[in-house]
C-alpha cells in the first residue's frame, strides 16, 4: 500500500496536511468534500491491516469514541475504508497541545487548575462509560484559543475487557504501544505511566488518575 500524500483523496476526504503519527496510525488534516468541513483522519498503517488484533483495536477505538459525547473529548465522525485503508474520521481540534505549552515552563496556578478541571471532567465522562484512556499525557491534550480543553487519542482505551494478542512491539517509543498478551503488556507513555501499567498489570480508571496527577504536577512545576 502506497503512502498517503498531501493532496490525495481518501474516500471523500482531501488530505491537506500531516498532523502526526503514533502507535495506532498516521493522522492527517483533511477536508470532507461532501460536508465541506475540516476534519482529522487517522490512517491505520498498512502493516496493521493484516493484523487482526490491531485492526480490531482500531475499530474498537471508533466504537469507544462514538459512545462518548462530551465537550472535553475529541469527537468521532465516522469510520471509512478506501482501497484497503482504514480511516478513522475525527473532529479537527485546533490549538496547541499541552506538551508544546509546557515547553515554556510551569503554568500559573489558576490556569493549571482550569485545564485540570476540564481534563478531569472529560476523564470522568469516559470512566462512567467504562472507558479507560491509558495513555493520558500532555501531547494528547489540546488547548483551544477559547480556553476549551480537549482530550485526544483514545487509541489505547479499553472498555474494561481483555483481548488476545501476541508479542509486544515497543518500537514507537516514547509512546509505548503493544499488542495485548495474556501475560500483560506495557501500554502508554513511560513518564506518565501508572505503576500497574509499568508492571504489565490490569489498568483501570485509577491508572488514568495517576497519569492525570503527573500531568497536573508538570503543569504546576514545569
Amino acid at each position: 500500500m502506497e503512502s498517503v500524500e498531501i493532496g490525495q483523496t481518501l474516500a471523500h476526504f482531501e488530505v491537506t496536511g500531516k498532523l502526526g503519527e503514533g502507535g495506532m496510525g498516521e493522522v492527517y488534516r483533511a477536508r470532507d468534500t461532501k460536508l465541506g468541513r475540516e476534519v482529522a483522519i487517522k490512517v491505520l498503517p498498512a502493516a496493521f491491516v493484516d493484523d487482526a488484533e490491531r485492526l480490531a483495536r482500531f475499530e474498537r477505538e471508533a466504537r469507544l469514541l462514538a459512545s462518548l459525547n462530551h465537550p472535553n473529548i475529541g469527537a468521532i465522525y465516522g469510520l471509512e475504508e478506501d482501497a484497503g485503508r482504514h480511516l478513522l474520521v475525527l473532529e479537527l481540534v485546533e490549538g496547541r497541545d499541552l506538551a508544546e505549552v509546557l515547553r515554556g515552563g510551569p503554568l500559573p496556578v489558576e490556569e493549571a487548575l482550569s485545564i485540570a478541571l476540564q481534563i478531569a471532567e472529560g476523564l470522568e465522562a469516559a470512566h462512567e462509560r467504562g472507558i479507560v484512556h491509558r495513555d493520558l499525557k500532555p501531547a494528547n491534550i489540546k488547548l483551544g484559543a477559547d480556553g476549551k480543553v480537549k482530550i485526544l487519542d483514545l487509541g489505547l482505551a479499553k472498555a474494561q475487557e481483555d483481548a488476545p494478542g501476541s508479542t509486544p512491539d515497543l518500537s514507537l517509543s516514547p509512546t509505548l504501544t503493544a499488542q495485548m498478551t495474556q501475560a500483560g503488556v506495557i501500554l502508554g507513555t513511560a513518564a506518565y505511566m501508572s505503576p500497574e501499567q509499568a508492571a504489565g498489570d490490569e489498568a483501570d480508571r485509577r491508572s488514568d488518575i495517576w497519569s492525570f496527577g503527573v500531568v497536573l504536577h508538570e503543569m504546576l512545576t514545569g
